[in-house]
């Protein structure tokens, strides 16, 4: 028969210590100084290190065009 093993609040504690979550890093654009997640495109100007990588008045006038079919 397995002899059990005592599972202690240092152990316990000590097995936890490793789920804490931590910030998510924000910096600043460069050129418009809004803030969005490191690694990634802004929300706002749709750009990525400088370039624009997505088109967000393309995307509001498509939303727009959506809403105002389905009737909002």
């Amino acid at each position: 028969m397995v002899v059990r093993m005592r599972h202690t609040k240092g152990h316990r504690n000590n097995r936890r210590s490793h789920d804490g979550l931590s910030k998510p890093a924000v910096t600043l654009d460069k050129n418009t100084n809004v803030p969005h997640l490191r690694h990634r495109a802004s929300t706002v100007t749709g750009q990525y290190k400088g370039r624009v990588v997505i088109d967000v008045a393309a995307k509001i006038a498509k939303r727009a065009k959506r809403a105002k079919k389905e009737g909002r």
